[in-house]
């Protein structure tokens, strides 16, 4: 009787124990997923501008939510469209074919954008600003197995300054990609979406929100003096707007034309409000989070790149900048608490890239740093090719770091192709500012796992990179008369934020390195789907564990 009693307890208990192994495992559905990502942000800004953070933005993410610390985009070149595409995709440029803003095609002997599609129409603005589609990029996103795994139930909805910022995260499926379009200050679409602008977006342009946020200029939240995470005020390595005499605060935009405002409108922290302002449109109107399956809300926050460039990461500008996003952020998570409720939506937050400090301010400070020009590499290296080959114009092109070759002209004239490579190799690393050089030959040929080859291998697109990538010292920039850029392998450009917060994330912080690539996945293993087709990321499994 002793032993059935036993037998019945431990039953008992493995059934128990059973039950909450697998409540354990199972999670309320997100009724909404928020995607953020920020153009051009550095992980130190979390740190470095704190202080100044309300408590309700990045601080309520952060001390909610789970932090990331040590999170890296793990590919070469670090630029806005392979960034905004990796992240989605959770793979890179090598399988999703982004390989850039923008890249040489060698068939039409010129540089081709991102997500041009001439076959689509704009709706709403001027017309070369809409004829947008993401059908260059060759794999699923995260938002596009979401809608596949319901047959389209979800909704998705993507919004952003940058055409390529919205229509890369909305993926193949989008409900609605929407961005500005800097001929009329709308937001606009193509109609590879839909084949009207729908009347929310149309109402929303009518208020002409830009002259309206533009109308008081810009000033600092705080004065001036209490900046001191940044440099004093007005840098010679700044830019400064044409209507201005310098680079310093207070910038007014009174007197401008509206084109003039449209254009100069991105360069300001406003272009971050307007996306938010049009995120809260698209969260009430297309009714986000409110069906039975999970919706997904894809923004990206444009104008930190614009001011970046524009002013450099110790600037001012910059610093203002993120103060204010902080505040749009806040109100955002509040939209979201209003309408979708606390603890049923998911929300993530990263960059596409970061950024290098401008070259002019290392070296005033005496660290190493300088500027390359492209067009005296082309002229130095075809120069030599040249006197070695007795051919003229063997490069056709250099962008992104890479040189096209012009192959009619090798094999008209007989020429081994990796003669000419090695012999091009040799006279770039002549060059001061060159780290590195790789051949189109070895990125096919060898399997490169690991630092900068590694990098290049997984950002290399067989058929649309170039022969030759060449590879830049550190802090070394294309040249450029203000600010900063990004594209390199380097901690400064890779080290990105990444949050989580909301449903079923658990508070915490980790330093465990995380490649960008991650994220995705770890999405897929949240809401329960397919993860998108190329993906070669692995799920953060720090956000299972409870």
């Amino acid at each position: 009787m002793r032993g059935l009693t036993k037998h019945i307890f431990f039953i008992l208990f493995y059934c128990l124990f059973s039950v909450h192994s697998f409540s354990q495992q199972t999670h309320v559905k997100t009724k909404l997923v928020v995607g953020v990502i920020v153009d051009q942000m550095r992980a130190e800004y979390l740190y470095r501008f704190q202080d100044k953070f309300t408590s309700n933005g990045f601080k309520r993410l952060m001390n909610d939510g789970f932090v990331c610390r040590n999170t890296h985009y793990n590919y070469i070149p670090t630029k806005t469209a392979p960034g905004h595409a990796s992240v989605y995709t959770g793979t890179t440029p090598k399988y999703h074919g982004i390989i850039a803003n923008e890249w040489y095609d060698r068939v039409l002997k010129k540089e081709i954008n991102n997500v041009d599609d001439f076959s689509t129409q704009t709706l709403g603005g001027a017309e070369a600003s809409g004829r947008r589609s993401p059908h260059k990029m060759l794999s699923t996103t995260i938002t596009d197995e979401l809608q596949l795994s319901n047959d389209g139930k979800s909704k998705v909805i993507s919004i952003s300054l940058k055409d390529r910022g919205a229509i890369l995260p909305g993926g193949h499926m989008s409900d609605g990609s929407y961005w500005y379009d800097i001929e009329t200050g709308n937001f606009i679409t193509s109609t590879y979406y839909k084949q009207e602008l729908p009347k929310w977006v149309e109402k929303f342009n009518k208020k002409e929100q830009v002259k309206s946020l533009l109308k008081n200029g810009w000033h600092t939240l705080l004065p001036i003096p209490s900046y001191t995470e940044s440099t004093i005020d007005e840098q010679t390595f700044e830019k400064v707007f044409h209507h201005k005499n310098n680079a310093s605060f207070p910038y007014e935009f009174k007197g401008l034309s509206d084109q003039e405002q449209y254009d100069i409108f991105q360069e300001t922290p406003f272009g971050n409000t307007i996306v938010a302002m049009m995120a809260y449109e698209a969260l009430k109107n297309e009714k986000l989070g409110q069906g039975i399956e999970t919706d997904f809300l894809a923004i990206s926050f444009s104008s930190t790149d614009k001011v970046g460039h524009a002013f450099g990461p110790h600037s001012i500008e910059i610093e203002d900048t993120y103060l204010r996003l902080d505040q749009d952020i806040a109100t955002l998570l509040n939209k979201l608490d209003a309408q979708v409720g606390k603890g049923n939506y998911t929300f993530f937050l990263t960059a596409d890239h970061a950024a290098t400090d401008a070259p002019q301010y290392l070296m005033n400070n005496k660290i190493p740093a300088g500027f390359y020009n492209t067009t005296n590499i082309v002229t130095q290296v075809n120069t030599q090719l040249a006197k070695s080959f007795n051919v003229e114009g063997l490069i056709e092109n250099m962008s992104n770091g890479q040189l096209f070759f012009n192959m009619e002209k090798i094999k008209v004239n007989q020429l081994n192709f990796n003669i000419v490579l090695n012999e091009s190799k040799k006279e770039l690393l002549k060059i001061e500012s060159v780290f590195q050089v790789l051949l189109r030959p070895d990125l096919e040929k060898f399997e490169y796992t690991t630092e900068e080859k590694g990098m290049v291998q997984r950002g290399f697109h067989i058929k649309r990179s170039g022969d030759i990538v060449v590879l830049f010292n550190p802090s070394w920039s294309k040249e450029r008369v203000y600010g900063t850029e990004h594209g390199t392998g380097y901690s400064y450009d890779t080290h990105v934020p990444l949050l989580w917060y909301g449903n079923n994330i658990p508070k915490g912080s980790s330093t465990e390195h995380y490649d960008i690539t991650d994220i995705a996945p770890t999405l897929s293993m949240l809401l329960n789907i397919k993860l998108p087709n190329a993906s070669i990321g692995r799920p953060i499994n720090e956000l299972f564990e409870n």
